[in-house]
C-alpha cells in the first residue's frame, strides 16, 4: 500500500532563539514543532531551554529509515552546510 504525502515521515530543522539548529524526524511537523515550542514533555530538552523554536527546513522521506538516515546525514553537516542547504 503507497504512503500518502500526510503519512510521509519529513526530517526538519528548527532555528532555536540561541541561533542554534535542531534537526529531528516526524509524521507531522507543524505538531512537532508546536511541541517544540512548549513546556511539555514532548518537547525536545535541547529545545525546551531554547525557545521560541522557528522551523527553517523540512523534507519528505518514504519511510522512518530513510528519514532517520537522513537526519543523520544532517547531524554530521557543518552549520555551514546546513544554512546552505536551509536557503
Amino acid at each position: 500500500m503507497a504512503r500518502t504525502v500526510s503519512q510521509s515521515w519529513w526530517v526538519y530543522i528548527v532555528s532555536c532563539a540561541d541561533t542554534t539548529l535542531y534537526t529531528g524526524i516526524t509524521t507531522n511537523v507543524e505538531r512537532r514543532v508546536a511541541e517544540h515550542n512548549s513546556e511539555n514533555v514532548l518537547a525536545a530538552k535541547y529545545t525546551r531551554a531554547r525557545q521560541p523554536v522557528v522551523l527553517v527546513y523540512k523534507e519528505a522521506c518514504s519511510s522512518r529509515s530513510v528519514a532517520a538516515r537522513r537526519e543523520h546525514e544532517i547531524k554530521k553537516m557543518r552549520r555551514t552546510a546546513k544554512e546552505a542547504l536551509c536557503g
